[in-house]
């Protein structure tokens, strides 16, 4: 067991009890809205361990799937290439494969949504192979994608919390769990 909740009550949301366990992937639906951003990186560091919480107990460290960020004046005078990104935030003995959409001179800003995540998720996958991650940014077909990859991973033993915000892979994952609302108006 890497994550056992015995369930999170805020003034705001309320959400049941669960475990997260080595070869399982674990969907937190916590619905789209104004919230959903601040709501996720609140559990975010929750689950991963930075803000402690007295009904969560973390067995084993999990990390967060971080988006890129690219500083606009980097951006524009010296784009950070896949070759720099993979150097600073991959482990370097970790084989990390070209792709079609991809190579070491690529810039990073260039990519789409779904492939600079998955840049993130195989440089952090060459670290860990237990993860709180999300979709957001990445369109259906990025998020299915992305989706196959951590479920391909989770298959050889990791683990995966998916904070999302939509009930598409409900019937996909072993266990689907709903953040409930106490004010309707979130």
């Amino acid at each position: 067991m890497l994550i056992e909740n015995k369930g999170i009550e805020t003034n705001t949301f309320y959400i049941p009890p669960f475990d997260l366990n080595a070869g399982e992937i674990v969907v937190l639906n916590v619905f789209s809205g104004a919230n959903f951003y601040k709501t996720e990186m609140f559990l975010k560091d929750i689950f991963c361990g930075r803000i402690p919480h007295e009904n969560v107990i973390i067995h084993q460290n999990i990390t967060f799937l971080e988006h890129f960020f690219e500083p606009a004046i980097r951006r524009f005078f010296y784009p950070v290439t896949v070759g720099e990104y993979l150097k600073k935030n991959a482990n370097s003995d970790s084989i990390i494969y070209e792709t079609e959409w991809i190579n070491e001179k690529t810039k990073v800003n260039t990519l789409l949504g779904s492939h600079r995540k998955q840049l993130s998720l195989y440089a952090t996958l060459s670290k860990t192979q237990n993860i709180v991650f999300d979709l957001s940014g990445e369109g259906l077909q990025g998020a299915e994608e992305t989706y196959k990859i951590v479920k391909d991973i989770v298959k050889n033993g990791g683990s995966a919390l998916l904070l999302d915000c939509y009930d598409d892979m409900k019937n996909d994952c072993p266990k689907y769990i709903e953040l409930q609302w106490k004010d309707p108006q979130f």
